[in-house]
């Protein structure tokens, strides 16, 4: 139900915008100073400044007016940015996901897979955007070439899958970690009586099924990589880097970001600190638990 009573946002008062705010200019800076003076790229800041505006009303704002009673509403601009704006990020989640359950995902039983990746490919495909598009394809392919197989061995001819991937950017300390959120029917769709389309539920499916699949996305991720010329080589890790050779500065900070090191200042080069307890790495998963870890 909608409100009927109007509470404008502050975001002065939000954690992250407190940081960007007091931290910005002098991280600018610092970027400037660097790499001869390349510093970071516009639309980097532009992103940043149009962030510190939103739902400010020194950033531009509309106003209502009641032709009843004569009330006034003052109703700030967003920013509609869409890298870490965590309201516009909201909203924009909110209307995606809305539209997902209304127009997109069918009512059958929908199982959420996600692969993360190693860094150094976490690196690569932050950038290059046709290759983080080629690693989901070879992903989607091989979970519905294996949700195929499984219908398969059990009688169903021609079955079909459909996902729908989402990208994600970061993880839980705001570092950049790209990885693949998709959400797959748990079965395919094949062809039934009459010209209609049946869904087929997999229910046979255990977690020890999950290391060979991963392995199997491993290799041809790699095969991917090797194709484009982005595979190390036996005696030297080089490999091209159009990032670095394009924006050297925000390539050094996403380097920096993914191997979890301060990229400038003082510290620059030391590991990020925590607050809070010390953080062990977890063993890797068991067979008990819809989960595998490969290399």
């Amino acid at each position: 139900m909608a409100s009927a009573e109007y509470r404008p946002r502050q975001p002065e008062r939000d954690v992250l915008h407190q940081l960007v705010c007091d931290h910005f200019e002098t991280f600018r800076a610092r970027a400037a100073g660097r790499r001869e003076g390349q510093g970071l790229p516009p639309f980097v800041e532009r992103e940043f400044r149009e962030f510190l505006t939103c739902g400010s009303l020194a950033g531009g704002f509309a106003r209502f007016r009641c032709a009843g009673c004569g009330v006034d509403r003052l109703v700030a601009f967003s920013c509609k940015g869409r890298g870490f704006c965590p309201s516009c990020g909201g909203r924009r989640m909110t209307d995606r996901a809305a539209h997902l359950v209304d127009h997109v995902l069918p009512p059958v039983p929908v199982r959420q897979w996600v692969l993360t990746l190693p860094p150094r490919l976490r690196y690569l495909v932050a950038w290059d955007h046709a290759l983080c598009r080629a690693v989901v394809a070879v992903y989607l392919r091989a979970v519905g070439g294996w949700l195929g197989a499984r219908a398969r061995r059990r009688g169903v001819a021609g079955g079909r899958f459909g996902a729908v991937a989402i990208l994600q950017r970061f993880g839980s300390a705001l570092n950049l970690n790209v990885h693949i959120h998709a959400l797959v029917p748990d079965g395919v769709f094949a062809a039934a009586a009459a010209g209609r389309v049946r869904f087929w539920r997999d229910t046979s499916g255990t977690p020890r099924d999950l290391p060979v699949l991963l392995s199997r996305i491993a290799r041809r991720i790699e095969r991917l990589l090797a194709r484009r010329g982005l595979a190390p080589g036996p005696a030297s890790d080089d490999v091209p880097d159009a990032w670095a050779e394009e924006t050297p500065m925000l390539a050094g900070i996403a380097a920096a970001s993914v191997q979890g090191v301060a990229a400038l200042g003082p510290r620059a080069g030391v590991p990020a600190r925590r607050w809070g307890d010390r953080i062990d790495l977890p063993e890797p998963p068991g067979a008990s638990a819809w989960h595998a870890h490969v290399a």
